[in-house]
């Protein structure tokens, strides 16, 4: 789907002014405003050293300098020799020993663990400060505990996002914008790894890159879940509120990710027509919310990926069918 803030990106600055009717101080105070946010330097501290992200934000914003201005300035690793390579990959100048340690030195907080049950103790005293924070996928591990989280950066006026990379980007919005003229559709398919019993919290750890963009092409009213499962190999079926049927296909050998779609015409493989922007949508998402504190995604929806998580952690364990409760 191509949304405004896309659409004034790809056609310039100058065709932009063009097309709104704005009194010509207001137009200026809007133009002054957001040359001010493009410019307003950033410095960006990680927690979490483990996981790979970690090496391509330092990567992102300190070698390739996709975004002048923002940096990823310190990072805290989980051991020292976690910290020490993923700095040296991405060139990330200052390691700490406390994650405190950042607190009145960073702008924006990365939050990076493999394992979700890690994200949000770890966020606390920068939500607390106001720091804007985006929480690597998933957002969190339980849902109660995420709505007391979210309460609490509300109530600091804290902007929080969290997205899967495969569901946050041009190539899925596209997707989103063909669905609109394929009529109804009954069943469907989506075909993505996922490792059952992963040491970082089972379908939790890549199962939102097969659920996000899922729930963001065809709506978030997931009412129940079943996995049905022999060893690692499985699937899990996935029943809508409007009726819509959408079955999982788990890959233990493959990576990348497939959706098909059955309509009255037959089935039909979803593609992107476009090609991913550089840098990905997924970065520009999170680096306007660092400047602008705008969240590009709501909390309930951050929220309900975490109840279905939950339903379908259950569902592995015991093969029942499981009600999706937020």
């Amino acid at each position: 789907m191509t949304t405004r803030r896309f659409f004034l990106r790809t056609i310039g600055t100058g065709a932009a002014i063009s097309a709104v009717s704005l009194p010509s101080s207001a137009l200026a105070a809007s133009i002054i405003k957001e040359q001010d946010n493009k410019l307003k330097p950033v410095r960006i501290g990680i927690i979490g050293a483990e996981n790979s992200h970690s090496v391509g934000f330092g990567k992102l914003f300190n070698i390739d300098k996709k975004f002048p201005g923002v940096e990823v300035t310190h990072l805290w690793g989980e051991t020292e020799d976690f910290a020490r390579k993923t700095a040296e990959a991405g060139r990330i100048p200052n390691i700490v020993k406390d994650p405190m340690e950042m607190l009145g030195k960073i702008d924006a907080l990365i939050v990076d663990h493999r394992h979700a049950k890690f994200h949000l103790e770890a966020a606390t005293p920068f939500v607390k400060r106001g720091i804007p924070t985006f929480i690597d996928k998933p957002f969190c591990y339980r849902v109660e505990e995420g709505k007391a989280f979210l309460e609490l950066a509300r109530k600091n006026g804290t902007p929080i996002t969290s997205f899967s990379s495969i569901a946050q980007s041009n190539c899925t919005f596209d997707i989103k914008q063909q669905l609109e003229s394929m009529g109804e559709i009954n069943h469907v398919v989506r075909y993505g790894p996922v490792d059952l019993d992963s040491e970082y919290g089972g379908i939790f750890f890549y199962g939102v890159h097969i659920l996000q963009p899922l729930m963001f092409l065809f709506g978030e009213d997931i009412q129940k879940v079943r996995i049905t499962r022999d060893g690692k190999k499985g699937s899990a079926s996935l029943v809508f509120k409007s009726g819509l049927f959408a079955t999982l296909i788990f890959k233990n050998h493959a990576y990348g990710w497939e959706t098909f779609v059955e309509t009255k015409t037959g089935l039909v493989e979803l593609k992107s027509r476009i090609p991913e922007s550089d840098p990905v949508k997924i970065y520009t998402d999170i680096v306007e919310m660092f400047r602008t504190g705008v969240e590009p995604r709501s909390h309930l929806s951050m929220l309900t990926e975490v109840a279905v998580l939950e339903a379908l952690e259950k569902s592995a364990l015991n093969e029942l069918w499981e009600q999706v409760k937020i």
